[in-house]
């Protein structure tokens, strides 16, 4: 009985995601998605939870996985709000221009 008890949270917690996601505006979802890259850390440390204690190679497999795209997940945060910010300066406040 745990995996459908599993299997039911995730039910549940993807549909209250996409009724919460969906009611935010178009215009805020990039500031919103750079202000909670702490989220994407700590989806990483968890993924390297799974992975230390990963007993199969199955698990091994999964859990590499899931390390490289969190980690993935977490500098292509990063990067995006850094090409958010580049946005809202000024030309003369710009990299390369003196």
């Amino acid at each position: 009985m745990e995996g459908f008890v599993a299997l039911y949270i995730f039910m549940l917690a993807a549909f209250t995601g996409y009724e919460v996601i969906s009611k935010v505006p178009v215009i805020l979802h990039t500031p919103l998605m750079s202000g909670s890259n702490f989220v994407h850390g700590i989806v990483l440390v968890g993924a390297m939870v799974a992975l230390g204690h990963a007993d199969t190679k199955l698990e091994m497999i999964i859990g590499f996985f899931a390390v490289l795209l969190a980690a993935g997940n977490a500098a292509g945060g990063y990067v995006v709000t850094e090409r958010m910010l580049e946005m809202f300066k000024s030309s003369g406040d710009k990299k390369g221009d003196k």
